[in-house]
């Protein structure tokens, strides 16, 4: 069936057509194309305009003054988003001075000096994971035996949380997420979606709690004994910090190193171009990164009316931000549908732009430098062994599964 404008549009609230890049990716195409700023309507959600050009896209993260965070960061169906309303507020759904005041408690730990400090660590953790996949016998389901829990792993340990709590937490995070898939989330009710968020929530107040009464000089204590306007954190608002770094801390890295090793198991001559010169796993970091694109979107509301890609925006109208549809921009990436390991510059928008660029970009690019930069000297062959499935979602995207084969040297 011939793609329209209307049709286009409505793959943004279809959880199913998150799990279908060849479909949600012709749609963005045809829009970028033929109706960049397109309103969408539909019965379970409230109405919004679909940006899907970079150009469009970055123009709105760089006037946070005029199109705010506030009050719907992303896109939910309106049953959810009675849900999300019951949440504590944390740093990316503030706007001006608040959001600045708010994210200098952690800035100081994802600077390139914090990062350096931060390094051998995390080699040492994407050594343990390597070491893991090559004891599991040359077959797997890298998400579940090997992705998972090596982000998971570099996040918690900064925070101080032990490491018996992982497993809890890995499954609360995914639940959370998860909330439109079958296979993630808990159950079909928003009631069981407000007890994952609540379970969630109680572990990380309690963490917070702690880290005030005693505190350990780690990235949890750093935020529960932080201090704004001379008054410490309500610790609702200390929890809500922890559950933003758990869940962006290591799921969206997750995504990214999932999606990376099977694009290298599609793509071998990028493998090898990356065995031969390690020099280039920086770019490939980026070049994963964008072509994963795990933050499918963010939204903004205008407070002012004004006009983008020559549509009409009211005050108080709600915008999509299509992260993955402005990573596959024709006007900025050359051959943007290719993987392509030494792409420079690689402009992709995967952790926003402007004043809410992701704080945890720095670490993100350091574990998949990390982790490719353990297995790839080891292995010698590699390939997907069976389907691969993505999450039906309307916010964070990533494999559910991937079996692959392989052999290792070591």
């Amino acid at each position: 069936m011939s793609l329209t404008v209307a049709s286009a549009g409505r793959v943004f609230v279809d959880p199913r057509a998150y799990a279908d890049p060849e479909r949600f990716l012709a749609a963005c195409a045809f829009l970028r194309r033929e109706a960049p700023v397109v309103r969408v309507e539909h019965e379970d959600f409230r109405p919004f305009w679909a940006l899907t050009r970079h150009a469009d896209i970055v123009r709105v993260l760089r006037d946070p003054g005029r199109f705010l965070s506030e009050p719907r960061i992303t896109l939910a169906p309106k049953a959810y988003e009675a849900v999300s309303k019951r949440r504590s507020v944390s740093i990316i759904q503030m706007d001006g001075p608040e959001h600045d005041v708010h994210r200098r408690i952690v800035a100081d730990w994802f600077t390139p000096r914090a990062m350096r400090r931060l390094e051998q660590d995390v080699t040492a953790l994407a050594r343990r994971a390597v070491d893991r996949m090559a004891g599991l016998g040359g077959e797997c389901d890298f998400v579940a035996d090997v992705a998972r829990a090596y982000p998971l792993q570099v996040i918690l340990s900064m925070l101080g949380f032990p490491e018996r709590d992982y497993d809890a937490l890995l499954r609360l995070t995914q639940q959370s997420l998860g909330v439109l898939d079958e296979d993630l989330r808990r159950s079909a009710d928003p009631a069981d979606q407000a007890a994952v968020v609540a379970d969630l929530v109680g572990y990380l107040t309690d963490a917070a709690r702690e880290r005030r009464a005693r505190p350990t000089g780690d990235l949890a204590s750093a935020i529960a004994n932080a201090r704004v306007d001379g008054r410490p954190l309500d610790l609702p608002d200390v929890a809500a910090y922890y559950m933003l770094l758990v869940t962006a801390g290591h799921d969206t890295t997750t995504s990214c190193i999932a999606g990376g090793v099977q694009a290298l198991a599609r793509f071998p001559g990028q493998r090898e171009l990356l065995r031969a010169d390690p020099g280039l796993l920086p770019a490939a970091a980026d070049e994963i990164i964008r072509w994963v694109t795990p933050t499918t979107e963010f939204m903004r509301t205008a407070i002012e009316d004004c006009v983008i890609a020559g549509v009409g925006i009211a005050a108080g109208d709600a915008l999509y931000l299509s992260y993955r549809s402005a990573n596959r921009d024709e006007e900025v990436f050359a051959s943007p549908d290719v993987f392509d390991v030494r792409r420079r510059p690689n402009r992709h928008l995967a952790f926003g732009h402007g004043v809410h660029h992701c704080l945890g970009a720095p670490l993100a690019r350091m574990e998949i430098r990390a982790f490719l930069g353990e297995l790839l000297p080891r292995l010698r062959e590699l390939e997907q062994a069976g389907d691969a499935p993505l999450s039906e979602t309307l916010f964070v995207s990533g494999l559910k599964r991937l079996p692959i084969r392989y052999r290792m040297a070591g």
